[in-house]
């Protein structure tokens, strides 16, 4: 018996590819690719846990491939402001002067939102400059890098964590390099702080059985998440009827916003949870980034268990910077003035086609007037409400260069707004049974506004969020032809019911499942792992789809 028959022929061309970057393949979590040289990777790790300065360059240099593999030699933009963060956090930590304290602070976040302005909105303004005063400049052929916006808001909190003197800087320059660029949490999050994460570095590294065993399990979990039951609802139903509402029926656009309600939450939470499982293995613990968010009973509490370390990054330095609940700001009043005046000259402009979108402008502006003007203590509402809404605005920015991701993050905002007016008036009920009743109601009125948001945050233009709200607004009551299109996308539908059982599962449950995964034997973990690696391939109809939160 010869090896070839039993092990696939590799060639040249195909090693040196596993080690050059590729547009159309970069390196991800659920790889075949990414499994052999983490590997690889991990076997080495385990014999320099005991070192220290050997084990961080180590990391650095597999973190800086890790990168380059997804973004070629935007790598080199990583080492960069990496270089200069560093360095005028430096100077920042010791400087008394007040006045030069904020010129490294300003320098230091001026120059992150450049790049991140270039790279991101470049197009997003030129495009908008030439609809509104009719300019014919040309597009950039710019790519984005990926994880870019991550990776400028974790250098960023450094900084400002250092002028607020809450830490002090990394002991040396590695040191704040392998923060910046830990490859399980580089690209998609979740969010580290440094002042949670760079003392773990200088901790005695342990790997504990426990670590190993919860690692394993939120890699299995996140990689079935991801590949079997977000990529597969995509590729096969969302997909295609988001590209093309009217070729649908009313049900079918109905279940597809349904279906990337449960798309999203399956990819990005199985990442967060397959790179959270990955930094256990290598003995560091990352921030938990999701917590079922669709059990949440009111829009405030969603957006304390949905991209955790996001929420927490905006309210600690965007919510707060601009004032908070405590005092107004021009940058706080600036841009839900810009957002309102803009939404309701595109509702005149678009008077000659029809009313709604005026209405539908005016609607949203006195909604948001309500919020304050019925409260008990206007002042203090105005205030927090507006703030509330500029950080919203600048965080639906913050996921995309495009109109849409303003209005999703606009709704969201107008959401927080009268949650808050709503729980003054109507607080939750007292007793065991009306909290219950309560709750329950809460809960479905809160997943359908935020499944309604998603169809903005899904679409690719206006025009198509607009045709699939029209025609969920035309479902009628028709068993005969729902039982049909079941039938017909019948394995998309048993993927949705399983993703949307998984997340509504007890805590009791998921924790008797992790107990019963940390008792199998170390032969039985490996078949677990293989039969999961097995359903990823056999579930990739399409090869592997990149995490949606890769193009943020």
């Amino acid at each position: 018996m010869q090896w070839n028959n039993i092990l696939p022929e590799v060639k040249w061309e195909d090693a040196v590819a596993w080690f050059t970057y590729d547009p159309g393949r970069p390196l991800l979590f659920n790889t075949g690719l990414f499994l052999g040289l983490f590997v690889v990777f991990y076997a080495i790790y385990l014999l320099l846990r005991k070192t220290f300065y050997l084990r961080i360059f180590y990391v650095i240099a597999f973190s800086l491939f890790f990168y380059y593999k997804s973004s070629g030699m935007y790598f080199l933009l990583l080492l960069f402001t990496s270089v200069l963060d560093y360095t005028l956090s430096y100077f920042l930590y010791r400087e008394t002067r007040e006045m030069q304290r904020k010129i490294y602070l300003w320098f230091s976040v001026i120059v992150n939102l450049s790049f991140l302005a270039y790279f991101k909105y470049t197009n997003f303004l030129i495009g908008n400059y030439n609809d509104l005063f009719g300019g014919k400049f040309a597009f950039y052929d710019v790519i984005l890098p990926v994880g870019i916006s991550f990776y400028t808001f974790q250098s960023i909190s450094y900084t400002i964590e250092i002028y607020r003197k809450e830490i002090t800087p990394a002991k040396s320059f590695p040191d704040y390099l392998f923060f910046v660029s830990f490859f399980p949490q580089l690209v998609a999050g979740p969010i580290v702080r440094a002042k949670d994460f760079i003392p773990k570095i200088y901790e005695k590294l342990t790997i504990t059985k426990e670590e190993v065993n919860y690692g394993l399990f939120l890699i299995i979990g996140g990689l079935i998440k991801k590949t079997v039951i977000s990529d597969y609802i995509s590729v096969n139903f969302v997909d295609r009827v988001f590209d093309s509402p009217n070729s649908y029926t009313a049900f079918e656009n109905l279940m597809a916003t349904y279906g990337y309600t449960i798309q999203i939450y399956c990819d990005f939470s199985g990442y967060s949870d397959m790179a959270i499982g990955i930094a256990l293995l290598l003995g560091f613990e990352l921030p938990p980034n999701f917590h079922t968010p669709y059990k949440s009973g009111s829009i405030t509490e969603f957006w304390r268990r949905w991209h955790i370390s996001l929420s927490t990054w905006l309210k600690d330095f965007l919510y707060i910077s601009v004032g908070g609940n405590r005092r107004g700001s021009f940058g706080g009043f600036f841009f839900p003035a810009v957002f309102f005046i803009a939404v309701i000259a595109w509702g005149v402009a678009n008077l000659n086609v029809s009313i709604w979108p005026l209405i539908t402008a005016g609607s949203a502006f006195g909604l948001f007037v309500l919020s304050f003007l019925l409260a008990k203590d206007r002042q203090k509402t105005l205030v927090t409400n507006v703030n509330l809404l500029t950080t919203m605005l600048l965080g639906g920015l913050w996921h995309g260069a495009s109109l849409r991701f303003i209005v999703w993050g606009a709704l969201h905002g107008i959401g927080l707004a009268v949650h808050k007016l709503f729980s003054e008036f109507f607080p939750t009920p007292k007793g065991k049974g009306g909290n219950r009743l309560w709750h329950f109601i809460s809960v479905v009125i809160t997943f359908h506004f935020v499944a309604f948001c998603w169809i903005f945050f899904r679409a690719k233009d206006f025009t198509i969020a607009l045709d699939v709200i029209q025609n969920i607004g035309k479902v009628t009551f028709n068993p005969a032809q729902w039982e049909t299109i079941i039938m017909g996308y019948k394995n998309v539908f048993i993927l949705m019911f399983i993703g949307y059982v998984w997340h509504f599962l007890p805590e009791n449950i998921i924790n008797a499942m992790k107990q019963a995964f940390y008792r199998t034997p170390l032969a039985g973990k490996a078949v677990i792992l293989g039969f999961v690696y097995w359903l990823v391939y056999a579930a990739a109809s399409a090869g592997p789809q990149p995490f949606i939160y890769f193009q943020f």
